[in-house]
């Protein structure tokens, strides 16, 4: 089966750093674009950046452009998402998620799969 697992969040101060992993299992990685979504309490989940099957296109939403950067390592079968510059605005829950095709999609219906998350907290 589809597995997710994100990995690489915690506590942070303000203009610090973090490598976010997410390892995928259970289906042919380099068949399907890769995502990455957050949420903060009491928003709604919005998209980080995404990914296509090959790397070859690659979507980073405004509010991240900039400090944050999406790969993904086929070998591995990882995607990560480096975060530079984090700030206060940038605290919440960080999901990975699989495409539904090989494109790289900003909505999170294009996604069918999702990890259980992982919290990344940036202090002021």
């Amino acid at each position: 089966q589809v597995q997710l697992v994100e990995s690489g969040g915690g506590l942070v101060q303000a203009g610090g750093s973090l490598r976010l992993s997410c390892a995928a299992s259970g289906y042919r990685f380099n068949n399907y674009a890769m995502g990455w979504f957050r949420q903060a309490p009491g928003k709604e989940r919005e998209f980080v950046a995404s990914i296509s099957w090959n790397g070859g296109s690659i979507n980073v939403a405004d509010s991240v452009k900039g400090r944050f950067t999406i790969s993904r390592d086929a070998a591995k079968n990882t995607v990560y998402l480096q975060m530079n510059n984090l700030k206060p605005d940038d605290t919440a829950v960080y999901y990975c998620a699989r495409g539904r095709t090989v494109f790289a999609r900003i909505g999170a219906r294009d996604y069918d799969y999702w990890g259980q998350g992982t919290q990344v907290t940036v202090s002021s």
